[in-house]
């Protein structure tokens, strides 16, 4: 998976980066937000809690997709804009303990 930039502007407002960029993933299926994500964090140098991937549209019959991600100043920020759906879709997943069935 590669990650080129087309643009990046700052966003005083909302004390962010909005980021907008297209992943090649040729031969694999639409990579997943997390993945985009984590690739992301490495790219920027930031945190994992200040970044936002707020989409990702693959372009139909090409291992290519658009993307759109924000990276704010503080976690305060980001939680005070966000929606809850996107930070919801940006959550690491919660590992369940393993519940072991008792034998009698």
């Amino acid at each position: 998976m590669e990650i080129e930039f087309i643009e990046e502007k700052e966003n005083k407002l909302f004390n962010r980066k909005e980021i907008k960029f297209y992943v090649d993933y040729d031969g694999e299926a639409t990579p997943k937000v997390l993945d985009i994500k984590s690739k992301l964090v490495a790219l920027l140098n930031t945190k994992k809690d200040l970044i936002v991937v707020d989409n990702v549209q693959p372009h139909y019959g090409e291992p290519r997709a658009l993307g759109y991600a924000k990276v704010y100043d503080t976690v305060d920020d980001l939680k005070y804009i966000e929606t809850e759906h996107v930070l919801a879709k940006n959550a690491e997943p919660e590992e369940e303990p393993a519940e072991e069935e008792a034998e009698e």
